[in-house]
């Protein structure tokens, strides 16, 4: 009898880590859908809740600096993309590929909209404007973590001076 109740706690056990991590794969799958849907649906909010707090961007440039002082780089980052919601007001975001190892997670992001608020400095072109970026992110507790990647800045600038 003792043997059996061993053998039921063990596979309840392994059920519930199988189960556990099938679902941290799935949250994990998830995050680069759950970035572009909430970039498409202007909803930063929910933009905002994709980050940890202690979320950390490896990415700086010309176009998109370090925080300022005092300024968090999660709060930087959602910044940045709610200029780029209000330069371009029908942005749409969509995966092309992603790729999960562990707890990393990469993806290729297609930006399409048209630019009808001043974005980057530029004052709206009126143009329809389509770049990507190719992103790679950590992942803990279901949050991105830390973010290294490359946004196609030259190409969106490009298009608006063209």
């Amino acid at each position: 009898m003792e043997r059996r109740k061993l053998l039921l706690v063990g596979a309840t056990a392994v059920a519930g880590a199988m189960t556990s991590n099938a679902l941290a794969q799935n949250t994990t799958s998830s995050l680069p859908d759950r970035f572009a849907a909430a970039l498409s649906a202007h909803d930063i909010h929910a933009f905002a809740d994709l980050f940890a707090e202690d979320y950390v961007n490896h990415q700086f440039s010309a176009a998109a600096p370090a925080p300022a002082a005092g300024k968090s780089q999660k709060q930087a980052s959602v910044d940045f993309f709610a200029g780029r919601i209000a330069g371009m007001p029908d942005l749409q975001v969509t995966v092309e590929t992603s790729v999960i190892s562990g707890d990393r997670v990469a993806a290729s992001f297609v930006y399409t909209g048209t630019h009808e608020g001043t974005y980057l400095g530029v004052p709206p072109t009126h143009r329809k404007l389509r770049f990507t970026s190719c992103d790679i992110f950590s992942v803990k507790d279901g949050l991105l973590r830390e973010h290294w990647g490359m946004g196609d800045i030259a190409g969106i600038l490009a298009q608006l001076r063209a």
